[in-house]
């Protein structure tokens, strides 16, 4: 992902959260909660970082017809 960047910010409630931009501003991922900590916050865009260099699994789910 060419020229995407992570960023941390503080919201409303003064809680920080992160979220992943591609090169046209957009938001392609955010972290969905806040964290009280910044180390903790920093603590889970490492946690993304490792999984954009590919170290995660890819699970493909399809739904099951019921019998």
């Amino acid at each position: 992902m060419r020229c995407a960047k992570l960023e941390i910010y503080r919201d409303g409630r003064r809680e920080w959260r992160w979220r992943l931009r591609a090169s046209n501003g957009r938001i392609l991922a955010d972290s969905g909660e806040g964290y009280r900590r910044l180390a903790s916050a920093r603590q889970a865009v490492q946690r993304v970082r490792s999984v954009l260099a590919g170290d995660a699994l890819l699970t493909e789910v399809r739904r099951c017809s019921a019998s």
